[in-house]
């Protein structure tokens, strides 16, 4: 029997990763602090009624040539390599894996974020997803960063979220993702899928996957009252299933949540094989 595939996603800053993933070696590279570059970023979106997004876009190319920074694309992967994750994330992977395979399903892992592509592709993680969803540059001959290629706000990540739901990697590509496929027929209905979020760019995905019978997780960070109250928040009013600390390591909060999920999830796939197996028969005698 195939088994059914179940898609794990992830937004990365706050959620995989204590912070944003620019703070952990690039803005320190500018000479800034983090309070200093998030701060001029919102300035600018504020006096030019702007994406937020593309502002700190736009900000990390000029700061980095003000600062004699390189924003080649490598530059961007060797920036994250240095980017710090919540314990237990780099172990997370295999132990979700073998709990999936272990009662007979296929575990995807994805990324839905509006961090830096570039810079999650050089974390130790990066092998783990089938695919990356997240911001990016344009890159001239030499390599090097020229203007944004894609910025992932609040709702570009629902975007993703349908990309997923019907096997589309590209983010090009406008033409499949408008393409009417029934439910059924999609190689991950959203009713197997689990997302995880943190902030306020994560409530459109989380709502969305929550309300299409799959599964949302706010996470926070441990120890966090501040960040625990805003999670709090989402399960309160009704868009998310869960919260949990980011604390991936295996018995902890959020590993007994996914895989209580996952359970509960298998037996909704075999329950309803088994219908389908009974409608059948009953089409096939009554022909």
């Amino acid at each position: 029997m195939t088994k059914p595939t179940i898609a794990l996603i992830y937004d990365f800053d706050g959620t995989l990763s204590p912070g944003n993933i620019q703070e952990y070696s690039f803005i320190e590279e500018l000479n800034m602090t983090p309070a200093q570059f998030w701060g001029k970023s919102t300035q600018l979106s504020k006096e030019q009624d702007a994406s937020e997004i593309l502002c700190y876009m736009k900000l990390m190319l000029e700061e980095a040539k003000h600062a004699g920074v390189s924003v080649k694309r490598d530059s961007f992967v060797k920036f994250g390599k240095k980017v710090e994750l919540f314990k237990g994330v780099q172990e997370w992977f295999s132990l979700i894996n073998k709990a999936g395979k272990d009662i007979g399903l296929s575990i995807e892992h994805y990324i839905n974020s509006s961090g830096l592509k570039e810079m999650i592709e050089g974390t130790p993680i990066a092998k783990e997803f089938k695919n990356i969803y997240a911001c990016s540059f344009i890159y001239d001959k030499d390599g090097v960063a020229t203007w944004p290629a894609v910025a992932v706000d609040y709702t570009t990540k629902t975007q993703f979220i349908f990309k997923i739901n019907k096997g589309i990697k590209e983010v090009s590509d406008n033409k499949k993702i408008n393409e009417y496929v029934p439910e059924e027929e999609r190689p991950i209905p959203f009713k197997r899928m689990i997302y995880f979020g943190d902030g306020e760019t994560d409530i459109p995905c989380m709502k969305m996957v929550k309300a299409n019978g799959g599964y949302s997780i706010a996470v926070y960070k441990p120890n966090d009252s501040s960040k625990k109250r805003t999670a709090e928040k989402l399960i309160l009013d009704d868009r998310v299933n869960f919260v949990c600390p980011a604390d991936y390591r295996e018995n902890q909060d959020i590993y007994k949540v996914v895989t209580t999920i996952l359970e509960k999830m298998k037996r909704d796939y075999d329950f309803d094989c088994l219908k389908k197996k009974h409608l059948e028969a009953a089409k096939k005698h009554n022909k």
